[in-house]
């Protein structure tokens, strides 16, 4: 009897991918040459695929218009929202957060929402630049 995962397995099979592929066709074994060679244009870099409208993205916070509700930081499954009781806005470390949209349902100002930025990693996980403050 089929179950629902073997038609999900189906489904995967056959739509589109919607992530992008490595840069070249194989991987190099020094990805400084590599990036040498694709600037020379001796080397063909495949081109990246169309953001989808439904991309949850780096998280944009709009601290003007938050009241200051904490419904955010009430629904936030990583506790990656910390209400500032001082200025009365939100912090937001991007390191906890698992982007699953719920500070988005549910503010009532919308004060959040997704960009299509999605480049957002560091190298130190202490660093500053990960934590946005109001």
């Amino acid at each position: 009897m089929p179950t629902s995962t073997i038609f999900t397995l189906i489904k995967q099979l056959v739509t589109k991918k919607a992530t992008n592929p490595f840069p070249v066709k194989y991987t190099p074994k020094n990805m400084h040459a590599a990036a040498d060679l694709i600037e020379k244009g001796e080397l063909e870099i495949n081109p990246p695929i169309d953001i989808p409208s439904d991309f949850r993205g780096k998280l944009v916070y709009d601290k003007e218009c938050c009241i200051g509700c904490k419904l955010c930081t009430r629904v936030c499954p990583s506790e990656a929202l910390i209400f500032d009781a001082e200025k009365r806005k939100v912090k937001h470390y991007v390191a906890r957060c698992t982007f699953c949209g719920q500070c988005v349902n549910i503010c009532p100002k919308s004060c959040f929402e997704f960009s299509d930025e999605f480049l957002i990693a560091g190298i130190d996980k202490y660093s500053d630049e990960l934590v946005y403050e109001p």
